[in-house]
């Protein structure tokens, strides 16, 4: 993916949700609360569980995922390293599956969001 693209993809899915919204509003506004009260500054820091959701977007093969949350990761200060560290804890319960995420979608993400910077 180019960079436009992964930030198209990310506009896809707010705006996915945004249509959901829609038909099912409670659903949509309280899954938004419980994922916004999940990535609040707690015993983890917002940085952290931005890897963390970095990790679990690989291991599941979740592109949204993996997007938000590299850029979720990036704009709380993480290094290229850092995501790619956490992306890489991933492999080692995933596999191939997610390793192929990581050496495309993940590094490709990480340069775009590193370029809109």
């Amino acid at each position: 993916m180019e960079g436009q693209q992964i930030r198209d993809a990310l506009m896809e899915y707010k705006t996915g949700v945004g249509e959901l919204a829609k038909h099912f509003p409670d659903i949509a506004e309280t899954y938004n609360r419980f994922t916004d009260a999940c990535f609040e500054e707690g015993e983890l820091c917002r940085k952290t569980k931005h890897l963390i959701g970095v990790a679990l977007g690989v291991l599941t093969g979740d592109e949204y995922c993996i997007l938000y949350h590299c850029k979720g990761a990036v704009d709380q200060g993480a290094t290229d390293r850092q995501v790619l560290e956490a992306a890489c804890v991933s492999a080692a319960f995933g596999g191939g599956m997610a390793m192929s995420q990581i050496v495309t979608l993940v590094q490709e993400s990480l340069d775009a969001f590193r370029t809109a910077h």
